[in-house]
């Protein structure tokens, strides 16, 4: 009896792998959006390439929903889970968020902080896929993850910096000329910015 139990179970290893496959579509995308601020000359194929990865998100992320409900038991506390899952799938969504901005306002040229800001996001994303893995053997392992913690948390606070030059930089190189190349403008450095907060 207590095996056709256990049969029931998924195994942990299924969320740890969907963690991880998460994270890797999340430095896909992050890579993808650094390529679009780039000022590549294929900017439609640049801004589908997001999208994409975020669709590839949204079904791990939805593949961890329905892995939770149907569990007896889970690695660590559900709550937890969802809100791992939903902090790396709220990420990928505002690189989607930015592409999709960047598409309607057919914005063609990136000032030098967002490129830095993509490129942070990157960087937010590559700790993220060195880090999930170690979730496996949480105790095990508690010292190097929070040592990834402080990094992201130190890189966030990078993030914020470049936002805040890059809309000081966008005010004074419109407010006289241009005012809606500065909302444009603001509303692309808002969802950078969410983008790593979300980490």
């Amino acid at each position: 009896m207590l095996s056709w139990f256990r049969a029931l179970m998924p195994k942990e290893d299924e969320f740890f792998e969907l963690f991880e496959r998460h994270s890797r579509i999340l430095l896909a995308g992050a890579e993808a959006l650094r390529e679009l601020l780039s000022g590549t000359p294929d900017l439609a194929a640049a801004c589908a390439e997001v999208k994409r990865q975020e669709k590839l998100a949204d079904d791990v992320t939805a593949e961890v929903m329905l892995a939770v409900r149907r569990s007896f038991i889970t690695p660590f506390d559900r709550v937890d889970i969802k809100d791992l899952i939903e902090s790396m799938d709220d990420a990928i969504d505002q690189m989607h968020q930015t592409a999709k901005a960047i598409a309607l306002f057919e914005v063609t040229e990136f000032d030098e902080p967002m490129r830095a800001m993509a490129a942070l996001a990157v960087e937010a994303a590559e700790i993220t896929v060195a880090a999930v893995p170690l979730l496996r053997k949480l105790g095990a392992n508690a010292r190097e993850i929070g040592a990834f913690v402080v990094k992201i948390s130190d890189l966030e606070s990078r993030a914020d910096q470049v936002h805040d030059d890059g809309i000081k930089r966008l005010f004074l190189a419109h407010r006289h000329s241009d005012p809606m190349a500065f909302t444009v403008g603001a509303e692309i450095y808002g969802h950078l910015e969410r983008i790593t907060d979300r980490f």
